[in-house]
C-alpha cells in the first residue's frame, strides 16, 4: 500500500475506525439482489464479525482498496475484489458460483473468481521457482503468470534440455508468497464464525442453515491445495487412471517437481463453459465430464473409488483437439463399495417403495442420531416420487442434505464431499448444455454396467455386490419380488397423503 493511501487511512482513523468505515462501505453496496433482501444484514454481520478479526496490517489493505476503488464501480467487482484479498473468501465463492439456488447474475459474478487474471508479486513468484529447480538446465520460464486461484500461481515453462520422455513444454504450480500465513490466519476464524451466522440467522427469523458443514468443506480443500505434494500423488493416480480414455486428459506429473512445487506438463484449451462451440458439441463436452468424473470411478468395481472433490469450471477445460482436461487435484474424495452399494440399494428402495430399505440404506451412509427424523425424510421423498420424480441420484442427495441440515444424521468427510462434487458437476454441466443431467448420464452408465457384467454373474455369489453395479443377485431377487406389491404400497400412500393433507 501506497504511503499516500497508508496517510490516507490514518487520516481517517483519527476520524472513525477503519473497521467502522469498512462497515460502511459493506452496507451501501447491493452485495445480494433485491429478491435476498432478507438475507443482507446476515451477510454484512459475517463479513464483517471475520474482516474485523483479521489482522490491522490487512485490514486496512482492504479498506485501502476498496476506498480507491472507481466511484462508478459495479458493486459486483467490489465484492469480487473483496473475495480475492481473502482466500478462504476466494474458495468459497468458488464453492457456491455454480449453485443453481443462486440468481443467474451471481453465479456469473462468482464464476470469475474461477480463472482470473493473475495479481500475484510475479518478482516474488518466479524467485520461489528458481529456488525450487536449483541448478535444473535448460528451463526457461514466461514472462507473465498464466493463471491464478485462491491460493496457487501456474507459471509456463519451456525446457530445451527435457530428459527422454518428459515434454519441453510444462506450467510450474506454487502456491502465492504470503498466502499459508494468511491462511492461518482466517481459518482460526471459521469455528467462531460458523456458531455466530447459526445464531444470527435464527435472531434474523432466517431458515436454518449448517453453516459448519459449509465452511468445513471449503476447509478441506484449502488446506489439501496448500500440500501439493499430496496434489502431485493425486495426479498421477489420475493420470493413470484415465490414461486410457481417449475423451478425457490429465496433465501428467513431471521430475521437476518438489514437495513445494508441482511441474506438470502443459495442456493447452479453454475453459468448459466458455468452449464457444455448438449445442451438440457442448452436449457431448457435459456428458463427457459426467462420465469421465463421476460415473466411471462410481461404476468401478475398485474397493475405494477416487472422486475429483473440486469440480468447478475453472478446472474443467476443453483441448484444442476436442478432449476434456480436468486439472487441480488437490482435494479428492473416496467412496467404498460398500458406501457405493448403499447408495445405489437406497434408489432400489426407491423403485420399489420400500421405506425401510432405504432408511437402512441412508444409515449406512452416516451415523444416524434421529431414526423418526430420516423416516420421515424418506416418506416425503417418496411423496415426490409418486408425484414425477425420478428416483435417482438427484433425489437422494435432496433427502441427504436435507437430513445433514437439521443434523439428523452425521456424514463422513467422504460423504459430504461427493456430495458437493455431484451438485458442482451438475451446475457446471447445465452452465455448458443445460440438456445434459447428472441423473441421466450416471444412472445410464449403471444400466450399461449391469447389462455387461449380467452374463458373468456366477449365480452361486448370492450376497456378493463386489461388481461394477454394486447389487447382489440377493438385492435383484428382493426387487423383483416387491413389484407385485408396487402398486399395493402407492396406492395406500396415496390414501396417506390425501388424510394426511385433508383440513
Amino acid at each position: 500500500m501506497g504511503s499516500g493511501e497508508g496517510g490516507f487511512l490514518r487520516r481517517q482513523r483519527k476520524k472513525k475506525p477503519v473497521i467502522a468505515i469498512l462497515r460502511e462501505l459493506l452496507e451501501s453496496v447491493p452485495i445480494v439482489p433485491v429478491a435476498y433482501d432478507a438475507y443482507r444484514p446476515l451477510i454484512v454481520d459475517g463479513l464483517m464479525y471475520f474482516l474485523k478479526r483479521l489482522p490491522a496490517a490487512r485490514l486496512d489493505a482492504i479498506v485501502g482498496e476498496q476506498l480507491g476503488l472507481a466511484s462508478a464501480l459495479d458493486s459486483d467487482e467490489r465484492v469480487i475484489a473483496l473475495l480475492r484479498r481473502c482466500p478462504t473468501l476466494h474458495k468459497l465463492g468458488q464453492v457456491v458460483a455454480h449453485d443453481k439456488g443462486l440468481p443467474a447474475e451471481i453465479r456469473a459474478r462468482l464464476q470469475t473468481l474461477e480463472t482470473m487474471p493473475p495479481t500475484a508479486d510475479f518478482v516474488a513468484v518466479t524467485a520461489l521457482i528458481r529456488t525450487q529447480l536449483g541448478n535444473a538446465p535448460g528451463v526457461v520460464l514466461a514472462d507473465a503468470a498464466l493463471a491464478e486461484g485462491s491460493v496457487a500461481v501456474v507459471v509456463p515453462f519451456t525446457w530445451h534440455d527435457a530428459p527422454h520422455g518428459e515434454p519441453d513444454r510444462g506450467v510450474l504450480k506454487v502456491i502465492k508468497p504470503g498466502v499459508r500465513e494468511q491462511l492461518h490466519e482466517e481459518l482460526a476464524i471459521w469455528p467462531d464464525l460458523a456458531s455466530f451466522l447459526e445464531r444470527r440467522s435464527l435472531e434474523y427469523g432466517l431458515p436454518a442453515l449448517d453453516f459448519t458443514e459449509t465452511l468445513d468443506g471449503v476447509r478441506s480443500l484449502l488446506l489439501n491445495e496448500v500440500r501439493l505434494d499430496l496434489e502431485q500423488e493425486r495426479l498421477a493416480r489420475a493420470y493413470r487412471f484415465y490414461a486410457g480414455t481417449t475423451a478425457v486428459v490429465v496433465p501428467r506429473v513431471l521430475s521437476l517437481s518438489t514437495p513445494l512445487m508441482t511441474a506438470m506438463e502443459f495442456i493447452p484449451g479453454r475453459k468448459i463453459t466458455e468452449s464457444g462451440l455448438d449445442a451438440v458439441e457442448r452436449k457431448r463436452l457435459a456428458r463427457t465430464a459426467i462420465e469421465a468424473l463421476l460415473a466411471a470411478p462410481f461404476w468401478s468395481t475398485s474397493p475405494d473409488a477416487h472422486f475429483h472433490a473440486d469440480p468447478h469450471a475453472g478446472n474443467i477445460f476443453v483441448t484444442d483437439d476436442g478432449r476434456v482436461a480436468f486439472f487441480d487435484w488437490a482435494l479428492t474424495t473416496e467412496l467404498s463399495q460398500g458406501q457405493r452399494a448403499a447408495v445405489v440399494h437406497a434408489m432400489l428402495g426407491a423403485a420399489t417403495l420400500d421405506v425401510r430399505s432405504i432408511c437402512l440404506a441412508i444409515a449406512d451412509l452416516g451415523r444416524v442420531s434421529d431414526c423418526g427424523a430420516v423416516e420421515n425424510a424418506v416418506r416425503a421423498g417418496l411423496r415426490k416420487i409418486r408425484r414425477g420424480t425420478f428416483p435417482g441420484f438427484n433425489w437422494l442427495t435432496g433427502i441427504l442434505d436435507e437430513l445433514a441440515r437439521t443434523a439428523a444424521i452425521h456424514f463422513p468427510e467422504e460423504t459430504t464431499l461427493f456430495r458437493k462434487s455431484l451438485l458442482t458437476l451438475q451446475g457446471v454441466a447445465e452452465d455448458v448444455s443445460g440438456e445434459i443431467a447428472v441423473d441421466d448420464v450416471l444412472v445410464r452408465s449403471g444400466i450399461t454396467t449391469f447389462a455387461k457384467e449380467l452374463p458373468k454373474r456366477p449365480l452361486a455369489r448370492t450376497m456378493s455386490r463386489e461388481f461394477g453395479s454394486h447389487v447382489s443377485n440377493l438385492d435383484l431377487i428382493n426387487a423383483w419380488m416387491a413389484v407385485p406389491w408396487l402398486p399395493t404400497r402407492y396406492w395406500v400412500a396415496s390414501l396417506r397423503d390425501m388424510v394426511s393433507t385433508t383440513p
